[in-house]
């Protein structure tokens, strides 16, 4: 994973502000951050849905067991 400084950061953030302007920033932020929550809330529905055959087939041969 690259490491990104303080530096790069900056310059990204110049950059960012240079291209859009300071007005289209917090649009700019809200879209990334909308991006990266349902991002993450795909991530975890796939995640859910691995796990769970794995957990019903557990129940049924503690069943089975039991």
């Amino acid at each position: 994973m690259p490491n990104i400084g303080t530096g790069e950061i900056i310059l990204i953030l110049l950059i960012v502000l240079i291209f859009f302007g300071a007005k289209k920033i917090p649009e700019l932020a809200q879209g990334l951050g909308k991006g990266i929550r349902e991002f993450r809330k795909a991530s975890r529905e796939v995640q859910d849905e691995l796990e769970k055959p794995a957990t019903d087939s557990k129940k049924i041969e503690d069943k089975n067991a039991g």
